[in-house]
């Protein structure tokens, strides 16, 4: 009798895997591993599955969806892989069947059916309550007779200024009833309207990311700073602000560099609340923001909003990457490389999507991949990001001013666009241009949130016409720039103004009037801490002096010192090399010009992710020519009164001219 062999399930299951594999590897095109810049090393000790998890230095240099990366054999074969991003699941919640609230003996009673059997591992309460802070226990049963006791001594609590704690997390479990008390004692109850359930779900591992503060910029009411993450194309699960402050609570904003339509801007992608409050002698301090968000570029921007309070102290600044992994059969043990950086070629199609949910919970052989080294044998592209970028040719003479840019590395450049030059250019900086030579160098502008400060000198103008009011006289130190912002402070301790910033502009005719910029209203009392007056500009002022006043009533007039104005920060990315035989330059000063358009949008990425070497423009030369005639310097009513002049003489002058001509008749 012949005895009937029966396989080993997993034998069964690597059976299957390695047969689609192989026909997977018979659709796979050809390619050529020399157009990928970067290889890795993976010594495969066994034949079977093998899983890497996918180091930070891979996920920077590959595209931002993973498309380029390859698994290659000794051979030079491509081998099949299934990438996966490890994420927890998405948070759940449900409605409880019942709530019920009671008060009694000093505490309110909050009693819930569940009405599932699922594992639960906190409660959200709601409540319309605006400020109020208790101390609550959370217990559970499943006959509503024995109960067992989940969470004690925990705080909720809902400040004016955001800071709230709502939830109390528990031991996961199942529980058919939930009794939630909450002390009254020390003080008046709040009403609770209703609760959220939150089911328990699974995690995803992650690992400590180390993180640099770049920078940190402070402007009226915000904090500001530039994360570099070490790498691009990294999927955070959450961020920690460390700081040293007992007392705080603060709004923070999560953004990113992103390219859109007009350059380089900052896309919010977060918002969250982090405080540390003293709750009933309890510290209480929630200082994370969750993320689970891809960030395609090495920086991340945090904004925390101070309002009127002192900036905190930032520590450090920490988080959390979720890995991911990628998943191959090999079929005999031996070196392989993992290949990342190309730019131009799209993602594999392996058809391995049918065995993802097994290959996920098979056993493999982990493999660390070896240190990310340059492709020897690598040939660049044909392409844009390959080349060094060159635009068209540019006739310069009707541009008025000029910066040199001295350069002192290769790649991508950035240029800070200082208060004199954006004075000079067009208010939508259409007449900026890159020039090396006769070419322009392509680039695009890089919004930012960030703004720079300009000490303003203030002097008194008061109206004597204007008894009641007093006013400013504030001198910038050239006319046109572009502030948005006017900040002053003031000593006096009790006031309540209308403040009104304004200017004196010329029309056409010459006629002069008073052009509103903008106005606030400034309140200060004794027991409140001091604030700054902050008027943002509704226009770009027109001239070097603006003024700045209010009615004092029957009051004593106020006194105002520190004047500041503060403009938004605008960048120009470029890429370049040093040249000494052709140095760059930025032109500006062309009002009849038009906005550039340059084919940046292939390499736009790339631009977003290298480092940058930082470009301090130089002194300014002026490249208009001087007038013709003493007419062309005038403006305002001086050239109206010019040629008025100009033409009485030339009356006069006819009218002297016709007594001297013969009149009719005479010989």
């Amino acid at each position: 009798m012949k005895r009937i062999l029966r396989s080993h399930p997993l034998h069964r299951f690597c059976a299957i895997v390695a047969l689609t594999i192989v026909v997977a590897a018979q659709t796979c095109l050809a390619f050529d591993p020399n157009e990928w810049r970067n290889t890795q090393t993976l010594e495969v000790p066994a034949k079977g599955l093998v899983r890497v998890n996918v180091p930070a230095p891979t996920l920077d240099a590959a595209q931002p969806g993973l498309e380029d990366l390859r698994i290659v054999d000794s051979k030079g074969n491509q081998v099949p892989y299934l990438i996966e991003r490890l994420l927890p699941d998405a948070e759940s919640k449900i409605r409880p069947a019942e709530f019920r609230s009671t008060i009694e003996n000093g505490a309110t009673n909050l009693n819930l059916r569940t009405g599932s059997r699922a594992p639960l591992v906190g409660v959200s309460l709601e409540t319309p309550a605006i400020r109020f802070m208790k101390a609550v226990d959370i217990e559970g049963s499943n006959d509503g007779t024995t109960w067992t006791k989940l969470a004690g001594g925990d705080s909720l609590f809902r400040l004016p200024d955001g800071a709230a704690k709502l939830r109390v997390s528990f031991p996961e479990g199942a529980w058919e009833f939930l009794r939630v008390t909450i002390d009254d004692l020390g003080s008046p109850p709040v009403p609770f309207t209703g609760a959220d359930l939150h089911k328990a779900r699974t995690t995803a591992p992650a690992e400590p990311l180390p993180i640099t503060i770049k920078s940190r910029d402070v402007s009226p009411g915000t904090t500001r700073l530039a994360l570099d993450l070490g790498a691009a194309n990294l999927t955070l699960g959450s961020l920690r602000i460390e700081s040293n402050e007992p007392v705080f609570t603060r709004t923070v904003t999560l953004a990113v560099p992103e390219f859109g339509n007009d350059g380089i801007c900052e896309r919010n992608i977060a918002d969250a609340v982090i405080y540390r409050v003293n709750m009933n002698g309890k510290n209480e301090a929630h200082l994370e923001i969750p993320l689970e968000s891809e960030i395609h570029t090495r920086e991340l921007l945090v904004l925390i909003q101070n309002e009127d309070s002192p900036p905190i102290s930032i520590d450090s600044v920490r988080a959390d990457r979720r890995l991911v992994r990628l998943t191959f059969f090999a079929n005999q043990p031996g070196q392989y490389s993992l290949l990342s950086g190309n730019t131009q070629c799209t993602a594999p199609r392996y058809d391995l999507s049918a065995l993802s949910g097994r290959l996920r919970n098979a056993s493999a052989t982990d493999v660390v991949p070896s240190a990310l080294v340059p492709n020897p044998n690598y040939k660049p592209p044909e392409a844009l990001a390959a080349l060094t970028l060159t635009g068209a040719q540019i006739d310069i003479a009707k541009w008025k001013f000029r910066k040199p840019l001295p350069l002192s590395q290769s790649g991508v450049q950035q240029v800070e666009l200082d208060p004199e030059l954006l004075a000079r250019s067009q208010p939508d900086q259409r007449d900026i241009r890159i020039v090396r030579g006769e070419y322009q160098l392509p680039f695009i502008f890089e919004r930012t949130s960030l703004s720079r400060s300009i000490d303003l000198n203030a002097a008194a103008a008061n109206d004597p016409k204007k008894p009641a009011f007093s006013r400013w006289s504030l001198k910038l130190p050239q006319t046109g720039l572009p502030i948005a912002r006017l900040v002053c402070t003031s000593s006096s301790p009790l006031f309540h103004r209308q403040m009104r910033l304004w200017e004196e502009v010329t029309d056409e005719r010459g006629d002069k009037f008073a052009s509103e910029l903008g106005r606030a209203t400034w309140d200060q009392t004794p027991n409140s801490p001091k604030r700054d007056l902050v008027i943002e500009l509704n226009a770009r002022p027109q001239s070097d002096t603006l003024f700045l006043e209010t009615d004092n009533g029957d009051n004593p007039a106020i006194d105002l010192r520190n004047f500041r104005s503060y403009y938004p920060v605008t960048r120009v990315v470029f890429k370049a090399t040093p040249d000494p035989a052709q140095p760059v330059w930025l032109y500006y000063g062309n009002p009849d010009t038009t906005t550039p358009r340059y084919d940046l949008t292939l390499v736009a990425g790339e631009l977003l992710k290298a480092e940058r070497s930082t470009v301090a423009a130089g002194p300014e030369e002026n490249l208009s020519s001087k007038p013709s005639f003493v007419g062309e310097t005038l403006a305002g009513s001086t050239r109206y009164i010019f040629w008025g002049a100009l033409a009485l003489v030339v009356i006069v002058l006819l009218a002297i001219m016709s007594r001297f001509l013969p009149k009719p008749g005479q010989q």
